[in-house]
């Protein structure tokens, strides 16, 4: 009953990855470009259509990103089973050899890894050799659209916080409170990710909160001094 309850994280990986990437890029970049807009240029008309512009274009480009990368490794997923089902039509029993070499390595008798690789053969050879020797399974297999979708969404909803707070908070105060409210949530979204893909929660909120204040400590800079240089 035990082994039905374990929690294994490793089959959250695709769209954890590209939803967390992308919310914490979507806000990062989009509080950063405000940070940097309202340090040049202390107009609420000027930096809500800086964090307007930069949800839009953030959200698009992370989206096709991901669906380019993802893409090109499922290409290479597909050119690589291909291959395989190609070897395993013209040499079966290399190929069947070659399995059993590899339950071998991992501590399993010559006896019963070619007993193994025999019977795994004989039910699906292309599954046996895509998953042991080419660590190609359902769980980490390539899904473009899924990816795409993933960071479209999740960069839009982390860019809203910066657009919001770009229209409510005060002018003058403004690099602070896009400041404040971004590593707030940045603490969240951390501490969410970590729980969800079971890592440890201190380590991920220190570490983004780290990085976050870097970004944004930059721009904030080249803001004041771009502006400077423009007034």
């Amino acid at each position: 009953m035990h082994h039905l309850l374990e929690k294994h994280y490793v089959n959250r990986m695709g769209w954890l990855r590209a939803s967390v990437l992308g919310a914490n890029d979507g806000l990062l970049s989009t509080t950063s470009i405000v940070i940097g807009v309202a340090a040049a240029q202390p107009d609420r008309h000027t930096i809500v259509l800086a964090a307007l512009a930069g949800m839009i274009a953030g959200a698009m480009s992370m989206a096709a990103g991901e669906y380019v990368s993802v893409s090109s490794q499922e290409d290479t997923e597909k050119a690589d089973l291909l291959r395989e089902k190609r070897e395993l039509e013209e040499m079966p029993e290399v190929e069947l050899h070659e399995l059993a070499k590899i339950y071998e390595k991992r501590g399993v008798s010559k006896e019963t890894a070619l007993q193994v690789a025999t019977e795994l053969s004989e039910h699906d050879a292309l599954a046996a050799h895509a998953h042991d020797e080419l660590g190609i399974n359902e769980i980490t297999q390539a899904k473009p659209f899924q990816a795409a979708f993933a960071s479209f969404g999740s960069f839009a909803l982390g860019a809203l916080l910066p657009f919001a707070v770009s229209m409510l908070a005060p002018i003058k105060e403004m690099v602070y409170f896009q400041y404040g409210f971004s590593i707030v949530f940045l603490m969240v979204l951390g501490a969410i990710s970590a729980k969800t893909g079971g890592s440890k929660i201190g380590v991920a909120v220190l570490r983004i909160c780290f990085w976050g204040t870097v970004a944004m400590g930059i721009t904030a800079v080249v803001g004041h001094y771009f502006g400077v240089t423009v007034s």
